[in-house]
């Protein structure tokens, strides 16, 4: 600190014991005046913080009970606190005089290496581990109350100040000390919570992406604008230079959610993550071994920044062709992961396409983009795509991005959603459990995995992985929607509901929500209900899935012609999607209830059958797969046929009410009807609905049959 700002000797307000010799003015912070002086009773140099209170002075117990908490931590980043002197309106904290720079001019006068700059985040959350065991906060971490000492180490000002004063009380909105102090604020900090843990995880999170990145977020704003910006956006949004490692990218924004609850929980989980990143064998290390140059990227930050007109409260993003070039692969890639993230809303996917396109355009060995390409290849597929040539993209991509950087999760991510979509789920599960080896809490890397356990009907440990994911991720409206997807498949409609219903909280206009309400609704018999939240699903946006739903909906009402036009829609290339096995034999079931339709239904369960062919082949011990085809089969009048896979899909999943159910159709139609009874008993004991069992017309027969009616009462008692 004395060694690199100028000394001007000033006068010194409070009153001090005689033993301390006032030597010079160190410089002056948010909250006053430092100056060196000399201790003549013990021989050493002290710093003296005046602090600029006016009429806001401190109560002098609060002031000693703050000093005396913050003289009580241990670790040696935390600057000594020795005394505390004056009273009223001029008041004065005697400390420890530290040899060094502060963090800000530490990186106004060289660039940091990613290691670098995480060797000084990891000790700084040492320190902070220790104060928030004890209970305590420091509330205003920023590069101005960080010593750098010759030897590397950082040191820590301040502590506890922040709680006693409002750091921007006092300030004028366009001094450097209140931007310094807005740049490091956690969102709801500026909305006027209180210091806190996860406050502190986003200011020591800002204050890396800055060691990265060559200059703070919003570098180009101040005062007001500067507050609206970190209220109003995210730093998902954070442009990196494209040489910062993913993993400290991650990082970062673990470190800086806006939701405070999606934030890193404690210091000692910021340390964890810099432990893996800083660990020989990854290639974070190897990256960060490099010296960091791009002193240029100061620059191309501040050049892109947001431009607030806060009277109206509107924003405008400066485009990107006023950024500096080599901001825009990095601004390109976080764009196409942001569309990424909204795969369900109209044009995302495109947007995710082109992005990643972009990037592969201008360097084909960007592995990030290779792995982004093949997901949203897989989303589409998995969607309303279903062509398999969106398969064969997104294996080719995914095998790009790994054979490019095999230690990415995202590449072993992309490996995994391209075989999961395939319906091989075992297969997946390797490049899922890798990717998370790598990026313990990388969502789609959980998603992806509980969503291949669910295949395989392994609920214990998609509920396990469930709980671990949402407590990382408590807001993701992807992991509500799964948990609905385990309740639906245990038959626990009601939870079903639940789970769906908390989804559309936390994402309004996320369609699939919809339809999975509405098939959870209908699976408990509230149909008037089921068909509401269909309609609003469909104000939101028209979706093949919507559409496949409301004809379900329909269908189980008998309104057979209503749910034919719905399933029509459903396999549309404008409304939904012709590659659909589903959809096309939803169309069928539909058409056979309808006079003269008889050869169009025929079509549409050969089509069906068709298409889902090549998905066996892929997967052919999928017992849902297996359990469809043996129904198609047998409408098309392939009795052997149906058998063998209906009695494949009983081997597989018996305890399963859907197959139990399919299976009782392919036995009933194919003549077998005391087989069919026992798999209906069966499907109704393990939760099949018995409306929608009332509801089968092609059950009507069997419904009436005494051994049936007389068993049904045996399992109902």
């Amino acid at each position: 600190m004395a060694a690199s700002i100028n000394l001007q000797h000033s006068a010194l307000d409070a009153e001090l014991p005689d033993h301390y010799e006032i030597r010079g003015r160190l410089g002056e912070g948010g909250y006053g005046q430092v100056f060196e002086a000399w201790d003549a009773t013990l021989c050493r140099a002290v710093a003296i913080k005046q602090l600029k209170l006016g009429a806001a002075a401190l109560d002098p117990e609060r002031l000693i009970r703050e000093a005396r908490l913050a003289a009580a931590l241990s670790h040696s980043a935390f600057v000594k606190i020795f005394s505390v002197a004056g009273g009223g309106a001029s008041q004065a904290i005697v400390m420890e005089l530290v040899q060094g720079s502060t963090l800000r001019q530490h990186m106004l006068e060289r660039s940091l290496s990613p290691e670098q700059a995480l060797a000084i985040v990891d000790q700084i959350a040492a320190a902070m581990a220790e104060a928030h065991a004890s209970g305590l906060v420091h509330g205003d971490l920023k590069p101005s109350n960080l010593i750098i000492e010759p030897s590397g180490a950082p040191r820590i000002l301040d502590f506890g100040l922040a709680r006693q004063i409002n750091p921007l009380a006092n300030q004028s909105s366009t001094t450097d000390h209140s931007d310094g102090t807005i740049a490091y604020m956690a969102p709801e900090r500026l909305g006027g919570q209180p210091p806190s843990v996860g406050a502190d995880i986003y200011a020591l999170g800002a204050m890396l992406y800055e060691m990265l990145a060559g200059s703070r977020p919003f570098a180009d704003l101040d005062g007001l604008a500067l507050a609206a910006a970190h209220l109003q956006s995210c730093s998902t949004r954070w442009p990196f230079p494209p040489e910062v490692p993913a993993t400290s990218v991650a990082l970062v924004r673990a470190m800086t959610a806006r939701d405070p609850s999606q934030r890193l929980r404690s210091m000692a989980a910021v340390r964890q993550r810099i432990a893996a990143l800083r660990a020989p064998d990854t290639p974070a290390a190897a990256a960060a071994a490099a010296r960091w140059r791009w002193r240029g990227w100061r620059g191309a930050v501040a050049a892109g920044a947001a431009v607030a007109l806060l009277g109206g409260a509107l924003w405008l993003l400066a485009p990107l062709e006023r950024w500096h070039p080599m901001l825009a692969p990095a601004q390109t890639l976080q764009a196409g992961w942001e569309a990424l993230s909204h795969y369900d809303r109209d044009g995302s996917l495109t947007e995710a396409d082109n992005a990643f396109l972009a990037i592969l355009k201008q360097n084909p060995r960007q592995a990030s983009a290779a792995a982004g390409l093949s997901i949203a290849y897989s989303f589409r597929y998995g969607g309303d795509g279903r062509d398999p040539a969106l398969l064969a993209q997104a294996n080719a991509s995914a095998q790009q991005a790994l054979r490019l950087d095999d230690q990415l999760a995202l590449a072993h991510v992309a490996q995994g959603e391209a075989l999961r979509v395939a319906g091989q789920n075992e297969a997946a599960l390797p490049h899922f459990k890798r990717a998370l080896e790598l990026d313990p809490q990388a969502l789609l890397a959980l998603a992806g995995k509980i969503q291949a356990l669910l295949g395989l009907r392994r609920f214990d440990e998609a509920e396990a992985l469930l709980q671990q994911a949402r407590q990382l991720h408590p807001r993701e409206r992807r992991l509500a929607d799964l948990l609905g997807s385990l309740r639906f498949q245990q038959a626990d409609y009601t939870a079903a509901e639940t789970a769906f219903r908390l989804s559309l909280q936390l994402e309004p206009d996320a369609v699939y929500a919809y339809a999975n309400l509405n098939a959870a609704l209908l699976r408990q018999g509230r149909n008037d209900e089921a068909l509401q939240v269909l309609q609003q699903g469909l104000q939101v946006r028209p979706n093949g899935r919507l559409y496949t739903n409301l004809g379900t909906t329909l269908f189980a009402r008998a309104d057979y012609a209503g749910a034919a036009q719905a399933f029509e829609r459903a396999v549309s290339s404008a409304k939904g999607s012709p590659n659909d096995y589903l959809r096309w034999a939803n169309l069928a079931d539909a058409l056979r209830w309808l006079p003269g339709r008889e050869d169009d239904s025929r079509q549409a369960y050969q089509r069906a059958s068709d298409l889902l062919a090549p998905q066996l082949e892929r997967a052919p011990d999928n017992a849902t797969l297996a359990s469809r085809m043996g129904w198609y089969r047998v409408r098309l009048g392939d009795a052997p046929g149906a058998l063998a896979w209906t009695e494949r899909a009983l081997t597989r999943a018996p305890a399963s009410p859907d197959i139990q159910f399919r299976a009782a159709l392919a036995y009933e139609l194919s003549a077998r009807r005391q087989s069919a009874i026992a798999a209906l008993i069966r499907a109704s004991t393990l939760g099949y609905p018995a409306h929608l069992i009332d509801s089968e017309p092609d059950l009507i027969a069997l419904r009436r049959d005494p051994h049936y009616q007389s068993l049904l009462l045996e399992s109902a008692q």
